[in-house]
């Protein structure tokens, strides 16, 4: 049996989750491979400091590694995490990471990075003359910081080879997805899709957010769009994210009219109800779970909001797409 080496890098005021979540989905996913015998690789995971000592995390608790830098392993891909607000101070205190990056990518190591974890990348200088995207709020200053990176404004992942960057967690689940149907095939990539539903949003799929996706060339409105995405269940304020934007309200609702083709609170309610529809189908959250986690505090304006968009309510529509898909494979399975 084949083993993926999978290397997370670990340093202070990192965010957590940007990788707990990706060392989730391959443990989850190996466990769906051993369950139905289709186990050809083991995954090995290390949690890696630049020296060895715990981490504190930007929520505030320690993080202890299994290795250090200096230890002598393989790493088939690199995950660098985000860090919490200012990357250079986290890159500055962990010089020795630059070398080690080099001497991983001259052996052929596979990189994702989030956020504003790309830096570290930038900083190695494995990003000049390729593209790579960050965080938004980010962009002019990683853009200053190394002219010769390509910053793809309006794109959640890029690829440059062997080395991926995700402006999100969300987009970043979308990356090890990816690696997963590498490693395991679609089957297993699938199933960790579904079983992690509720925690990320595939931004590429057709059945997400490609009706929303009108291709346009406005940066700040791009912006908005991957802010409402990430924050779907939080509430929205139009005129606070204007000025977080840096223009009037007024300006961003008529820029944001002519780069999608809806207004700022249409948009929003069209993610908020393709992920609902999402998880109707393919989770079994009761319909209070699917209102929280789709950005409605209250079941029954939610089930109102959605019979108006979808002309079903919640249970209907949920009980219609499944009967769908049941009929369809009962279809398969029938003998010809």
């Amino acid at each position: 049996m084949k083993t993926f080496n999978l290397t997370l890098l670990l340093c202070d005021n990192m965010l957590v989750s940007s990788t707990t979540l990706a060392a989730e989905i391959f443990q989850f996913a190996q466990a769906m491979a051993r369950a139905g015998r289709h186990a050809q690789s083991k995954i090995e995971i290390r949690w890696v400091s630049a020296d060895g000592k715990p981490v504190l995390t930007s929520a505030g608790f320690q993080l202890t590694p299994t290795h250090s830098i200096n230890d002598n392993f393989n790493s088939d891909l690199i995950h660098i995490p985000a860090l919490w607000r200012n990357p250079r101070p986290a890159i500055a205190k962990n010089e020795a990471y630059i070398p080690w990056l080099q001497k991983q990518y001259q052996l052929n190591s596979s990189f994702t990075a989030v956020g504003t974890g790309v830096c570290f990348l930038a900083e190695a200088g494995l990003l000049d003359d390729k593209p790579a995207t960050t965080h938004w709020h980010y962009f002019d200053q990683l853009q200053r910081s190394y002219p010769k990176l390509k910053l793809a404004r309006q794109h959640f992942t890029t690829q440059a080879g062997n080395i991926y960057c995700a402006a999100s967690i969300n987009a970043m689940a979308e990356l090890i997805m990816h690696q997963v149907e590498r490693i395991f095939g679609r089957v297993i990539a699938r199933q960790a899709q579904r079983n992690f539903f509720h925690e990320i949003r595939n931004l590429t799929e057709p059945v997400s957010f490609s009706d929303q996706q009108k291709v346009h060339s406005d940066e700040a409105i791009v912006q908005a769009q991957i802010w409402m995405q990430d924050n779907l269940s939080k509430q929205l304020s139009v005129p606070e994210l204007a000025a977080q934007l840096g223009i009037t309200t007024r300006t961003f609702n008529r820029r944001f009219m002519a780069a999608v083709g809806k207004t700022p609170g249409d948009y929003l309610t069209e993610v908020r109800m393709t992920f609902a529809c999402d998880l109707l189908k393919n989770s079994d959250l009761s319909i209070l779970e699917v209102a929280g986690y789709s950005g409605y505090n209250d079941a029954s304006w939610f089930s109102t909001r959605f019979k108006q968009w979808s002309g079903n309510s919640p249970k209907e529509y949920r009980h219609t797409v499944r009967g769908k898909l049941f009929s369809t494979e009962v279809k398969e399975k029938s003998p010809r």
